[in-house]
């Protein structure tokens, strides 16, 4: 399977879908692929004893209401603690072995993490349905080599490169990206500039490449941007995003 297998509008949970659940456990990509989701996105981070927990924040406070990080605690001390509705940090390879099927959009949060990552695809043989992200360049281009024909999607290089391509219509063949990055994964705006533009989101069709856009939950705006032509929307939503996506069907 192709990680873009079928056809969009897609609809990326972000972290599942968090409304009777903790964000970023087995209990939001249950709800989330129950809502509709193609996606599922979520964060990884190291633990202690060198697993890779799914999780966004490198601290517990926000999530767990302690002190600490992530990687002071071993995988089973992270699955013991309440983030909400009695659920657990899981693994990786715990929720890739949950969802057998679904396609996983994994953002690697810290250059540590890259190894155990690895390891956890190949042994869970999930190359076809992960797609690395990660602000990182080093870190998504190490994983990808390592891994072979995995997706990925664009570093910030890459999007700057194709946003001024875009606004000065320079010459498509200008905008180089590395094998691999099948997707330009942005917010809307940064720093008052639009990143998401239709010469953009044209110039990366052009390019073969899918434009997703991120953290959306107002229909309007995700109505909007589906009409502009982005391919994913990335959504705390998902319920809602399938829903404007099935009625601009």
């Amino acid at each position: 399977m192709a990680f873009l297998e079928g056809s969009p509008p897609r609809v990326i949970a972000h972290r599942g879908l968090a409304l009777e659940a903790a964000e970023n456990t087995v209990a939001a990509f249950q709800a989330a692929l129950d809502a509709g989701a193609d996606i599922l996105e979520t964060d990884v981070h190291l633990s202690k004893d060198g697993q890779v927990i799914v999780a966004h924040d490198a601290d517990l406070a926000r999530v767990a209401a302690r002190e600490g990080f992530v990687s002071d605690l071993t995988a089973a001390e992270l699955a013991g603690l309440d983030l909400g509705f009695g659920q657990g940090f899981p693994t990786l390879g715990e929720a890739l072995e949950r969802f057998p099927e679904a396609r996983f959009n994994i953002d690697l949060k810290t250059p540590a993490v890259v190894d155990a990552f690895v390891d956890t695809v190949r042994t869970t043989g999930s190359e076809s349905r992960v797609l690395v992200a990660s602000f990182d360049e080093t870190s998504r281009a190490s994983a990808v080599a390592r891994l072979g024909h995995v997706a990925s999607s664009a570093t910030s290089s890459h999007v700057v490169a194709g946003r001024l391509i875009s606004a000065f219509g320079l010459p498509l063949g200008l905008w180089k990206v590395p094998p691999g990055i099948v997707a330009l994964q942005v917010p809307p705006t940064y720093r008052g500039l639009a990143l998401v533009t239709p010469q953009l989101v044209g110039l990366a069709k052009r390019k073969g490449l899918e434009v997703h856009v991120w953290t959306i939950n107002e229909p309007q705006s995700m109505e909007r941007l589906w009409k502009m032509g982005v391919s994913g929307i990335v959504t705390d939503r998902a319920d809602l995003a399938v829903h404007v996506r099935d009625q601009l069907a």
